[in-house]
């Protein structure tokens, strides 16, 4: 009947492929594979000219979750609004659940990860941040309490 299935992935498109790895590295995210995509078949699904990009898809640690870290060589990236406030129309966000919010920050810092506002403790069931991580992707993160 063409039930969707699940959400197999986000793509995030970065100016620093190494960099944006080790980020999502440093947040947990595991390397899944790597690869070079280009070609008239790329170019006709994207709806561009030329497209020559490499891709590193990065899983959780459940298998479930993916993301995409895709930097083009050609053709040339355009800029985005890499530090739009979190509530511009059409702004991508990804939640991630984490053990230790605290000890994820710590990790994340020298990443070039930056708090947005403050950590806060929501309703006595969270701990959550938003932070904005590379090619100014808004993250969140959320600590289950108790």
């Amino acid at each position: 009947m063409g039930a969707l299935r699940r959400l197999d992935n986000v793509a995030i498109v970065v100016d620093d492929l190494e960099a944006a790895t080790a980020f999502f590295g440093a947040l947990g995210l595991e390397p899944e594979g790597e690869a070079t995509v280009e070609g008239r078949d790329v170019d006709r699904l994207v709806g561009l000219a030329g497209v020559r990009s490499d891709i590193v898809m990065m899983r959780t640690p459940d298998g479930h979750g993916r993301v995409e870290l895709t930097r083009y060589h050609s053709p040339e990236t355009r800029p985005g609004e890499g530090h739009a406030p979190a509530n511009t129309l059409g702004a991508h966000r990804l939640m991630f659940a984490v053990d230790d919010l605290d000890a994820v920050l710590e990790r994340l810092r020298p990443h070039g990860a930056e708090l947005l506002g403050e950590v806060v403790r929501y309703a006595d069931s969270y701990r959550l941040c938003y932070l904005r991580g590379p090619a100014g992707i808004l993250l969140a993160l959320a600590e289950r309490l108790g």
